[in-house]
């Protein structure tokens, strides 16, 4: 909890600046919140951020808006995962401000952002960086970019709690509604309610998001090849798998891997 009061004054303790931070802190933090909006950009492998309702999953080359009061928590596990954190002062808060939205980073933001790599602190009203930062800021709602689209509910019941935890186990099986309803000795029906009055999504969506996550987590961890990779989370077709990564993320296996390089 000292830790949590350290980060929340450092950010707080200017209300009008912008603040730049690049120390990987917040990973190891419970769920907080800000007064000022964050921007935070993940390059080189996955972040996982959690919020009340969902886990978020944030690709390498991909950054999150986080609004203002936003309770969240970030996590990751990899050793050469590089995270920028930009906080923002009272701003817009009405449309793309007001929403957590992930995205993937632009050729122009990247530019911006390595113009500026070495930045870190406080920026102040009056000073050019400050005047930067905001355009930086200001570049993000039009660039009009797709969402990337990893949401993964969650759930306090605690049945269900244990069903999705054996799912992640098992996603090179043929993970059906009609067999794992068998195994857990529910109807069909009663699966297919379970799923959409607690996660709002349906079993067939979740197995899908479960398994792209793990093919992101493999891409980036593993010398599998794609193949090998699809095989493993329970893809007998190539195309398939390519397919609903692309539904789900924007972008083909092999592009996801080509962006996690760096």
């Amino acid at each position: 909890m000292e830790m949590l009061k350290k980060l929340t004054k450092k950010v707080d303790q200017n209300p009008d600046s912008i603040l730049v931070v690049r120390q990987q802190t917040e990973q190891r933090l419970p769920s907080h919140q800000h007064d000022k909006a964050q921007l935070l950009l993940v390059f080189g492998g996955i972040a996982y951020l959690q919020t009340d309702e969902k886990d978020f999953y944030i690709p390498s080359n991909h950054y999150i808006w986080i609004p203002k009061k936003y309770p969240h928590n970030l996590m990751f596990n990899t050793q050469d995962l590089y995270i920028i954190n930009i906080y923002f002062p009272e701003g817009s808060s009405t449309g793309f401000y007001s929403e957590l939205g992930i995205y993937p980073v632009s050729k122009l933001l990247s530019e911006m952002l390595s113009f500026s790599e070495k930045w870190h602190g406080d920026y102040f009203k009056g000073s050019w960086e400050f005047e930067f930062l905001t355009t930086l800021k200001n570049v993000l709602s039009k660039e009009n970019l797709k969402k990337f689209s990893i949401q993964l509910p969650t759930t306090d019941d605690q049945r269900l709690g244990t069903m999705v935890g054996q799912l992640r186990n098992r996603l090179n099986e043929n993970l059906t509604l009609e067999s794992m309803a068998t195994e857990w000795g529910m109807s069909v029906r009663s699966l297919t309610r379970l799923f959409q009055t607690k996660l709002h999504i349906t079993f067939i969506q979740y197995i899908k998001m479960l398994r792209v996550i793990r093919a992101m987590e493999l891409i980036k961890d593993s010398d599998l090849n794609m193949t090998e990779i699809a095989y493993e989370i329970g893809y007998s077709n190539i195309a398939a798998f390519s397919n609903n990564f692309y539904q789900l993320t924007n972008m083909r296996p092999t592009e996801f891997k080509a962006m996690s390089k760096f």
